[in-house]
């Protein structure tokens, strides 16, 4: 039996390999925690690795393309960010999470302390204090940061990243559908 109408089939991917096909985010990032790009230029090159990803996804007919799959670091950390699950060590108060703050907890920092306008130092949120434990993804070679919470731990949204990149997406001309570690996942994964 011939069915003359042409069915349409969906293909969706879970994301695409964030670092770029030349390496530009681990370039990138090696040079801005080096001090030779600011964070302005960081923002710019993982904004155009985004574009270019949903770009090339939709050239070669995917129509179901994921957002929130970039990350400076790993999804797992996105989420601790995002759910305000940030071990106190780094100095996080609420609010918006500095990229100073993610990277202490992604790699560590070292202690520099700064003078204030009364002669005595303040530490830097997130300054001086260790990474977080780092782990393999199952039994992948990919890691994330393991997310730490306390006994009292409460949870509060500290960041819209997977709705900005969802509107990102959307003002350059894609529809997408944000790509989120489940609530049992992240929990199952944190100590």
């Amino acid at each position: 039996m011939s069915n003359s109408s042409t069915a349409s089939i969906s293909v969706a991917t879970l994301g695409t390999p964030r670092i770029g096909p030349h390496r530009e985010l681990k370039t990138a990032l090696e040079s801005f925690w080096s001090g030779k790009i600011d964070e302005t230029a960081l923002l710019k090159t993982a904004a155009q690795l985004r574009a270019e990803n949903w770009a090339r996804q939709s050239a070669r007919g995917i129509t179901v393309i994921p957002s929130n799959d970039f990350s400076f670091y790993d999804q797992v950390l996105d989420t601790s960010v995002m759910v305000g699950a940030i071990p106190n060590i780094y100095g996080w108060k609420g609010g918006a999470v500095s990229l100073a703050t993610y990277f202490a907890m992604a790699r560590g920092s070292q202690g520099d302390d700064e003078a204030c306008e009364h002669g005595h130092a303040h530490q830097h949120h997130g300054h001086g204090a260790p990474a977080q434990e780092m782990t393999k993804w199952f039994d992948t070679n990919y890691h994330y940061m393991v997310p730490e919470f306390s006994k009292d731990q409460t949870f509060a949204l500290s960041s819209l990243k997977p709705i900005d990149e969802y509107k990102e997406a959307k003002a350059l001309g894609y529809r997408t559908r944000p790509v989120l570690v489940g609530p049992v996942t992240f929990l199952k994964l944190g100590k």
